[in-house]
């Protein structure tokens, strides 16, 4: 495949472009990387430097790329992180002229808002701004938990069933994308010291529920969002995405734990990239 990657880019660890790039080529896919901030390392240190791209910079960058002739070739359009709406309706208009160019292209949005523990985390009316504008142009999502109760304007997280989970994945379905993974799912169902993620499209439902690990690295959403994408457009089966793309990001985790980093072991673990190993059961839900 070839795919237009809209994202951040650090110097230093595995976030935005910087996370998603690697395991993409190192699956086989083309990717064409635009990189919407340049920073040092992630926000997640609390310092960082580097220049944060205007978006009319970006759109400059994608009009470049444009000039060559080749965003008809171009089969998925992924993005994460969208610090501005601005940002948003230059990412928007990448989609639109991809699909002018070739119809059969899709696109991937990580709807990055917020997490269980540490609320919204973007500034004020981005959440807003991806619900009512972005999710509905996407044709595939990637939302952890948290974020899907806010799509949906549910409260699922650890106090709703599975069942209420699968529901508010219709809810947000029903506005446009037709894939959803849902990360990082805690339902009343959920065993201790474990976490389910859900993958939903038209031909049904599944989860795969894998042990909870004691460390939250920042990425994985990243990586997940890339992963599910490659694997779904390849294969066609959102099953079989959905167990490799959980296999290999815990096989990235446990190497991140095992080094004792707090930047997720792309590298280390590229062997569980290429190659999923198959560690978790994939059930069927519907």
């Amino acid at each position: 495949m070839q795919i237009l990657s809209i994202q951040s880019s650090v110097a230093y660890g595995h976030v935005g472009n910087s996370a998603a790039v690697f395991p993409l080529q190192r699956l086989g896919h083309e990717v064409w990387p635009v990189i919407t901030v340049h920073f040092s390392n992630h926000t997640g240190y609390g310092a960082w430097r580097g220049p944060l791209l205007a978006p009319d910079d970006v759109a400059e960058v994608i009009a470049g790329i444009g000039d060559r002739g080749v965003l008809g070739q171009v089969d998925a359009v992924l993005s994460g992180y969208q610090g501005d709406p601005a940002m948003g309706a230059v990412i928007l208009d990448a989609v639109a002229t991809v699909k002018a160019a070739n119809p059969d292209a899709v696109y991937c949005c990580d709807p990055v808002m917020g997490d269980i523990g540490r609320g919204m985390f973007v500034r004020p009316g981005i959440p807003e701004f991806l619900r009512d504008t972005v999710v509905p142009a996407a044709d595939i999502i990637t939302p952890n938990h948290f974020e899907l109760d806010f799509l949906a304007g549910t409260t699922t997280v650890t106090t709703g069933t599975l069942d209420e989970v699968l529901a508010a994945v219709d809810a947000v379905r029903a506005q446009g994308p037709r894939d959803v993974l849902v990360t990082s799912v805690l339902h009343t169902g959920s065993a201790p010291d474990t976490l389910d993620v859900v993958a939903v499209s038209d031909e049904g439902a599944w989860a795969v529920t894998t042990p909870l690990l004691p460390i939250t690295p920042n990425g994985c959403g990243d990586v997940t969002a890339a992963l599910y994408l490659a694997h779904l457009r390849t294969t066609g089966s959102p099953a079989v995405a959905l167990g490799r793309t959980t296999s290999s990001v815990f096989a990235i985790l446990e190497a991140t734990l095992a080094a004792g980093t707090r930047e997720i072991q792309l590298v280390a673990a590229q062997d569980a990239i290429a190659e999923p190993p198959e560690r978790f059961e994939v059930r069927t839900l519907r």
